[in-house]
């Protein structure tokens, strides 16, 4: 609730930061070894002006590491994935009349885009709003996200596991997730949150994932599954890790 009233108070949709505790664990390693560094200098000048001098500069490209791994993150989260949202629906070439489903879909980022892009199709949001993967991600943040939007009418949200989709056989027009299924820990249950995802999509619909490390491997599935046209990306290194976006068609 806390993160839908700042977002309202602001006026501005607030997709959240991905991974945030990485991001503050990478802030918080930057500052104290700077710091680090300039104390051992400090002390250790007057004796040892040349090893004190290489080691604060060794340790000052250490804390440089972080603080510029931080940084990268948060430009990731705050700029890149917008990116990455249009890249991805512009990709899917929506006429506006389908029925989208969004899996793992946090804050709305992707449901909304989707939305945005609706003449009188809807978008179902679903996810398990874990606050370790995205800051401040919940329903309410999701919501106020879409109300801020003006796309709220076209947006449902909703509870839902991956792995154990309610709805029906060949539902949705189009089924998308972004930076959800790596979360999983079991490589057979990220197998199954795919098989689902396939199962819920029409016959011709569009099937459309962003991930980090996996993505291959979900490629792998929908060509067990007999997928069409299953196409991955190149790698791109946002968040500082491999991540790589993934079409097929059912």
């Amino acid at each position: 609730m806390a993160a839908a009233v700042a977002a309202t108070a602001s006026g501005q949709p607030d997709y959240g930061l991905d991974a945030p505790r990485i991001v503050r664990s990478m802030f918080s390693r930057g500052a104290w070894t700077l710091a680090i560094a300039l104390v051992m200098y400090i002390v250790n000048r007057s004796e040892y002006p040349g090893p004190a001098l290489r080691m604060c500069g060794v340790l000052a490209l250490i804390a440089l590491f972080f603080l510029a791994t931080g940084a990268v993150m948060v430009w990731s989260s705050r700029v890149a994935k917008l990116r990455l949202r249009d890249q991805m629906l512009d990709s899917l070439g929506l006429r506006g009349d389908e029925r989208v489903l969004d899996v793992g879909c946090g804050r709305g980022l992707l449901a909304i885009g989707a939305a945005k892009r609706l003449k009188n199709g809807k978008v179902t949001g679903i996810d398990v709003w874990s606050p370790l993967d995205l800051s401040g991600n919940s329903p309410d943040a999701a919501k106020a996200n879409a109300k801020l939007e003006g796309v709220a009418e076209k947006v449902r949200i909703e509870n839902g596991d991956a792995q154990k989709l309610v709805y029906p056989d060949n539902h949705y027009d189009v089924v998308v997730s972004n930076l959800a299924l790596h979360n999983i820990p079991e490589q057979d249950a990220r197998a199954q949150a795919v098989r689902e995802m396939y199962r819920v999509l029409k016959p011709g619909g569009k099937l459309a994932i962003f991930d980090l490390f996996r993505t291959g491997e979900y490629a792998e599935v929908l060509r067990t599954l007999g997928a069409k046209d299953v196409e991955l990306s190149k790698t791109t290194f946002l968040w500082c890790v491999p991540g790589r976006s993934l079409t097929a068609r059912k």
